[in-house]
């Protein structure tokens, strides 16, 4: 992901090459060749995915320098590229605290075994009550509430397997185990969350003309000391993408997913999202891009 950035633009090696030299690891190989199971693990996903996207960040503002965010907001590690990219932190800073994150939540992950699954054609109403009525707050949370047709549980792998037989006894029209490496936005994480508490509270954040739209609440945050709060909480709360593209849908006319992946676009569609969504994550976006924007 993001070697054809790497090759064809000087915004995006660079980059690539001072996130090697801050961290003093090759992950700029491992990005690009793998191996895939190794990239897999979230010690390693967390800084790669966030390294790739703020390099397609810096190739945008190159190419399009006349493009001004009104508001931004990212999906879990998401929301540390959105921090970064509306200029709340410093890219040096940042990327130490992602590395750091990954890190924490991969012991989380070895030191208890998790699991995610994505319920769909039920409600988030309908999910929710499900986990409630089975009564197992230790084993089973809801992580993300993704869109109208789509919210994922997690827990441990006892707490999710209850809850994708009862979700389908309750007539969820797909019920879809996910490959990850543990249940993120889960009680699990509560170690992850206690590691990270000193180095996200002193995280420095400035105050930015983008608005955030955060994980946690769905809605703009505007303080560094809820920033911050609302940053730590995220690693086991739900997140409320939902409801933050409602917040967003309200103001925005174009939606732009930067990094690897589509998730997010059809994700708006199932929110209802009526202006265009276009995904950057290879070169050629960029004429798409370029299109819309004449």
């Amino acid at each position: 992901m993001g070697k054809d950035f790497f090759e064809n633009f000087a915004e995006a090696r660079a980059v690539f090459e001072e996130g090697e030299s801050l961290l003093g690891t090759q992950v700029t190989k491992l990005i690009f060749d793998g191996p895939e199971e190794m990239l897999r693990e979230t010690k390693h996903s967390q800084t790669a995915i966030y390294l790739t996207s703020l390099a397609l960040c810096a190739v945008l503002k190159k190419q399009f320098p006349f493009l001004n965010a009104k508001m931004m907001a990212g999906l879990s590690l998401g929301e540390y590229s959105a921090l970064t990219a509306s200029g709340r932190v410093s890219f040096s800073s940042c990327l130490g605290l992602v590395n750091y994150r990954g890190a924490c939540m991969h012991e989380a992950c070895e030191g208890s075994r998790g699991a995610m699954a994505a319920v769909l054609g039920l409600s988030s109403q309908e999910v929710k009550a499900l986990v409630q009525e089975l009564q197992l707050p230790n084993d089973l949370w809801i992580a993300n509430y993704n869109s109208p047709e789509q919210t994922v549980i997690s827990g441990t792998v006892m707490g999710v397997e209850r809850g994708m037989a009862y979700a389908k006894e309750r007539g969820a029209k797909r019920v879809i185990a996910l490959k990850v490496h543990g249940a993120f936005h889960s009680g699990l994480m509560k170690g992850a969350e206690e590691k990270l508490k000193e180095t996200v509270t002193n995280l420095a954040i400035q105050e930015s003309k983008v608005r955030l739209v955060m994980n946690v609440t769905g809605e703009y945050v505007e303080k560094s000391s809820e920033i911050s709060f609302y940053l730590l909480s995220q690693i086991t709360q739900s997140v409320l993408w939902e409801k933050t593209i409602e917040t967003m849908k309200k103001e925005g006319d174009l939606f732009l997913e930067i990094g690897p992946g589509k998730t997010l676009a059809g994700l708006n569609k199932q929110n209802g999202v009526i202006v265009p969504t276009l995904s950057i994550n290879k070169v050629g976006d960029l004429d798409l891009l370029a299109q819309l924007l004449t």
